[in-house]
């Protein structure tokens, strides 16, 4: 899609398509209200601007639109609408072992019953084995940290979400 394309969208269906990027509907509406857009790096500084406006209540929003890393039945059903955008995201886990799977299962549960949120990692270029450390790392982080970090995780994947919608 151009960004001629994206301006000219019904805020409905430009909603949709910026959920699919980041579930923060206060993003997502911050978005909307800041088209158009003269070009893709318009969109991307609206992006950050945006992104920097909202509060942990909306980045807890915004992670719950994501699968757990390493579940891969969770993101073919309940993350279908995203597979465009976010489907070689965690491309990587296919070809891991079945040890690797069932520890990042083990730590995703760990860190979600820490934290109260689940782990978050720009996965785009990393090995399921490069995010078990990084969740065996981060799990020893306080809340406060914990969150900024997954925030920032966030913005990344938004980033390359919306670099995919208007390549």
């Amino acid at each position: 899609m151009t960004i001629a394309e994206l301006n000219q969208l019904d805020a409905n269906v430009l909603r949709e398509e910026f959920t699919k990027c980041c579930g923060s509907s206060s993003w997502t509406n911050g978005m909307i209200l800041r088209r158009p857009f003269a070009t893709k790096d318009a969109l991307l500084k609206a992006a950050d601007e945006v992104w920097n406006e909202t509060n942990e209540n909306d980045w807890l929003e915004a992670f719950l639109h994501h699968p757990k890393i390493g579940d891969l039945k969770s993101l073919e059903k309940k993350f279908a609408t995203t597979s465009k955008l976010a489907g070689s995201e965690q491309a990587s886990v296919n070809s891991a072992s079945q040890d690797v799977l069932e520890a990042l299962a083990k730590g995703n549960a760990a860190y979600e019953n820490k934290f109260g949120f689940i782990f978050i990692v720009c996965a785009t270029g990393k090995s399921a084995s490069e995010m078990l450390e990084l969740l065996n790392t981060r799990i020893h982080n306080d809340k406060q940290t914990e969150l900024k970090i997954a925030a920032a995780e966030q913005h990344k994947i938004t980033h390359l979400r919306l670099q995919k919608l208007v390549p």
